[in-house]
């Protein structure tokens, strides 16, 4: 079980600096194929039905996690396999250095006064509609964005591959992937998305509460973090997407939510950190280092927890029932 541990913990960190060196490649990412993968499934199984919906979820998140399984164990007998094999999972699964690009790039644009440009580049980083977006609006955006995805992005995948290894890794991307794809509640989506929906809720949960955590540790204003979370985090509609936001929230001193424009529709959110200041421009900045403060810590945890599975695995298989069965 030692063995599992350290393959895990080298793997781990392995992906992660390859996500901090390298990102998310414009093509051929395995996520994107999933993507194109899921929504083939969908075209063969749309109903405006949840069970139908429920079967989408089941074949494209099971059968990944399965596969993924099934991947695992083949090179189970290969510490440097299985070692290549956590590495490249968990860079493929992480998206933490492509949400700072992204959010920078925006901000780049905003504080250069290039609103039209930062409204092109926004629908690549939220679902918001730009164009009912002034600038301060627009960065309010970004760093709630921010905040939601340390958790989507990177948190969550660790906390699943800390306790479900390479399986955990990539099911839980697969439930956020198919959560962004269907999980809105559009027309189409509505009853069909409903199971990946509330999949993807159930899951993140407890990425979102180590996300909030961290922040409080290693935000700017561990107090102010912490009394926003516990005060405004059950205010938000989402049941993950809230405590995140609001501590990003409490620890950056800045008001999220409020007012939300997508296509079509309105939502008017409760707002977090109602006592504090605007989002600003320089904020998306501040908003990046503290996600990647907030991941690099997020990785140590997994580890930790990784070792802790470990050793309890280690202790169960060593039970005094079966040592007494052995030594007979």
């Amino acid at each position: 079980m030692r063995a599992d541990h350290l393959g895990f913990a080298c793997g781990a960190a392995l992906g992660f600096l390859g996500d901090l060196a390298l990102g998310d490649p414009r093509r051929g990412h395995p996520v994107a194929a999933f993507g194109r993968a899921a929504q083939a499934v969908e075209q063969r199984l749309w109903r405006d039905h949840r069970g139908y919906g429920a079967l989408h979820t089941l074949l494209c998140a099971g059968g990944t996690a399965a596969a993924a399984g099934a991947l695992a164990r083949t090179v189970r007998r290969s510490r440097t396999a299985g070692v290549a094999l956590t590495a490249a999972t968990t860079w493929a699964v992480l998206g933490g250095t492509s949400l700072g690009r992204e959010a920078r790039a925006i901000g780049g644009a905003l504080a250069a006064g290039d609103i039209e440009v930062a409204r092109e580049r926004l629908p690549h980083l939220c679902g918001r509609d730009p164009q009912a977006l002034d600038g301060a609006q627009m960065a309010r955006a970004v760093v709630e964005s921010v905040a939601e995805n340390t958790s989507d992005a990177v948190v969550g995948a660790l906390v699943w591959g800390a306790l479900g290894g390479v399986p955990g890794l990539a099911g839980f991307r697969a439930v956020n992937t198919l959560d962004a794809m269907v999980g809105h509640k559009s027309p189409r989506y509505r009853r069909f998305g409903w199971a990946s929906a509330r999949l993807d809720d159930v899951v993140g949960w407890p990425g979102a509460r180590l996300t909030a955590a961290l922040t409080v540790l290693a935000g700017p204003d561990p107090r102010g973090a912490w009394r926003v979370a516990r005060r405004d985090a059950s205010r938000h509609p989402s049941p993950n997407a809230g405590p995140v936001e609001a501590a990003f929230a409490g620890a950056l001193g800045v008001r999220l939510g409020g007012t939300l424009a997508y296509k079509g529709r309105v939502e008017h959110r409760p707002v977090l950190g109602a006592e504090n200041r605007p989002v600003e421009t320089a904020d998306i900045e501040r908003a990046v280092r503290l996600s990647r403060r907030v991941s690099l810590l997020a990785l140590g945890v997994a580890i930790g927890v990784r070792a802790a599975v470990s050793r309890g695995r280690a202790a169960g298989s060593l039970s005094p029932d079966r040592l007494t069965r052995r030594n007979r």
